[in-house]
């Protein structure tokens, strides 16, 4: 072999040997390059281990009651979508049969008691208004509807129905005190002795009207036969509803009747006996002012404390 060819086997050798060594070089570095990258990856696998037991280790620390009823946990928002729920089926049946308007602007959010908004100033029957007479609205408050019994105070009531006839009631209410002291507190016994004399000097005092005077007197002695034979006023008066007043239901106040079958009937008698200034309408008036019907309208607050009055012995 010459050296020629020698040192060319030498070189290719050499060739050969460097190629290997850059081949196995890669190979390692590859090697490398995947254990750190596995290693990479299985820290990062174990940190969100870590991580996960620690919030499970955490979430365990905590009672489960704190987990469900906490506020703004699922169930503390899903108990307040049922409450809200119930208080809209709530104002629905209060408001049944009423305008859609009201359940529209009805906040689910919020649960509106159901109290009157004006708790001071309670809704009255319809003829009252806010410009109407103190004194009046104090009599619809405290006196119409209620079931009287009182003789004497029958016997007032009566002879207030017949003097507002061509007045109003709160005229006729401002002269209640003179119509006392002129009738001697309503004693029908004193008031039916009275002379032609005194009946001119009550007429002159107290500016009543000589017809009306004559009226109360002629009246009262019609109450004292009424005492002979039935007992007392009350028990004739009563009588003829059977000792229990009439509750009706009207929603408006144009509904409320100025005289009905019963006030014609109680009249006819009342007439038939003697007495003066008692007209069906008059004696619907004075039904309605000693109790022996409840107009009050079904929307005033007065309505069912006279209807439960009714109930009593």
């Amino acid at each position: 072999m010459s050296r020629t060819e020698t040192v060319g086997l030498t070189k290719r050798g050499m060739l050969q040997s460097s190629s290997c060594n850059r081949l196995m070089d890669r190979s390692e570095s590859l090697k490398r390059d995947s254990v750190m990258s596995n290693g990479g990856a299985a820290k990062v696998r174990g940190s969100l281990e870590r991580k996960k037991s620690k919030s499970f280790k955490d979430a365990e620390s905590y009672p489960s009651w704190l987990i469900t009823e906490a506020p703004g946990s699922i169930a503390a928002v899903r108990r307040e979508q049922v409450a809200a729920q119930q208080a809209l089926r709530k104002l629905k049946i209060a408001h049944y049969g009423r305008s859609k308007s009201t359940l529209n602007n009805f906040n689910s959010s919020k649960v509106v008691p159901l109290v009157h908004p004006h708790p001071h100033h309670p809704q009255r029957c319809s003829f009252l208004t806010p410009t109407s007479d103190p004194v009046y609205v104090a009599y619809h408050d405290e006196e119409w509807g209620v079931p009287v019994h009182d003789d004497k105070t029958l016997f007032e009531l009566l002879t207030l129905s017949g003097a507002q006839v061509g007045s109003d009631w709160t005229s006729t209410l401002r002269k209640r005190h003179d119509f006392r002291k002129a009738f001697m507190e309503f004693e029908a016994e004193a008031v039916a002795k009275l002379t032609e004399k005194e009946m001119n000097a009550i007429s002159s005092e107290y500016k009543i009207e000589m017809s009306k005077v004559r009226g109360v007197v002629e009246n009262a002695t019609k109450i004292v036969d009424i005492k002979k034979n039935f007992g007392s006023l009350e028990k004739y008066l009563w009588g003829f509803v059977n000792n229990k007043p009439i509750s009706t239901n009207y929603k408006l106040g144009h509904k409320i009747p100025v005289k009905t079958s019963k006030s014609e009937s109680i009249s006819k008698d009342m007439v038939r006996r003697g007495f003066r200034f008692v007209g069906p309408t008059v004696v619907h008036s004075f039904m309605q002012a000693a109790g022996l019907t409840n107009d009050h309208l079904l929307t005033c607050y007065r309505h069912l404390p006279c209807t439960l009055l009714t109930t009593k012995p």
